[in-house]
């Protein structure tokens, strides 16, 4: 028996997603916390305002200087939880509505069909960015704060458990739930492409006969692929997450609290690009492929090789008790 016809469950592929994503969230958080801080710079201020950080490199710099390790890697611990949540799914149940979906329209489920790919792609994602939305909203204002080099609005939280806690007090379950659309939409599209794109490297490489089938190379140059491929679609829905998550907010008379800035991720699009310009929607873009490149590069990578390793493992099990 190969390592292809092992027998692997959905719980199995969700947890070895997670434990991958959580391998590449410690080292590319430093890159989102620039990100996060660029796209709130100079926010719906005509001509960009004022600069606080010039680049996403003077942006690690200054915010290393100032706050230290602890500053380029805030909001870690719930950027943990997320990706295990967000990953998890988006790794997970990827192959099993893939294969569903092929199913249901009459092929095979190892075909690879760009239309069920993305489709795939975009469905689980939305799962896993429903499912992680407390935790991304929290990460989001904790990476946004700075205690020196300030920009956007400011949100200090002590830990996870009380930015979660003060959050619910203040405005209950809506204010968990605060910028979900927006998370649905950056999301779908980052997955309608990441595992799609990936996939299709993949099988070109190895169909070519360019690189060998469980090479590390065939993974790395995947995965670059596909985080070019991600960071390109989704950098304006990120920029309008960001904002939409960080947003001051009000208490109408009706007792419904609403943010001052945005309505939802469209208006906020429209109202950025309208403001800023299409440069506004691509405030931290640079930093943006900072982050996701590598990211993208060891989550898929590290999955490929915990599965194969994880296969092999069970092989040996099964080989041992026959």
């Amino acid at each position: 028996m190969s390592t292809q016809n092992v027998p692997f469950s959905t719980t199995e592929s969700f947890i070895c997603g997670g434990i991958a994503a959580s391998i590449a969230v410690t080292i590319s958080n430093p890159a989102e916390v620039a990100k996060t801080r660029l796209q709130l710079q100079g926010e719906l201020a005509k001509g960009g305002g004022v600069k606080v950080y010039n680049s996403a490199l003077d942006a690690l710099r200054k915010t290393f200087q100032n706050e230290g390790i602890r500053g380029i890697q805030r909001g870690l611990p719930p950027a943990y939880a997320y990706q295990i949540l967000l990953n998890g799914s988006r790794l997970g149940f990827y192959e099993p509505i893939r294969h569903f979906i092929n199913n249901v329209i009459g092929r095979s489920p190892l075909d690879q069909i760009p239309f069920t790919s993305v489709t795939a792609g975009a469905l689980s994602g939305a799962v896993g960015a429903s499912l992680g939305n407390p935790l991304f909203l929290i990460k989001a204002r904790m990476q946004a704060y700075s205690p020196s080099l300030p920009v956007g609005t400011q949100h200090f939280y002590t830990s996870s458990f009380n930015a979660l806690s003060t959050i619910f007090r203040a405005e209950g379950f809506r204010g968990l739930v605060r910028g979900m659309d927006a998370a649905i939409l950056r999301t779908s599209m980052g997955s309608s492409v990441q595992l799609p794109s990936y996939n299709f490297t993949k099988t070109q490489l190895v169909k070519r006969g360019i690189l060998p089938e469980n090479s590390t190379w065939t993974f790395l140059a995947s995965s670059s692929v596909s985080g070019a491929c991600v960071c390109l679609v989704m950098q304006p829905a990120d920029t309008a997450l960001t904002r939409m998550y960080n947003q001051p907010t009000t208490k109408t008379p009706a007792g419904k609290v609403v943010g001052l800035l945005y309505k939802n991720p469209i208006d906020c699009l429209w109202k950025t690009a309208k403001t800023e310009g299409i440069k506004g929607l691509y405030k931290g873009s640079t930093a943006h492929f900072l982050r996701i490149a590598p990211h993208t590069i060891v989550t898929l990578t590290a999955n490929d090789i915990i599965i194969d390793l994880y296969k092999n493992y069970k092989l040996r099990k099964l080989n041992r008790s026959s």
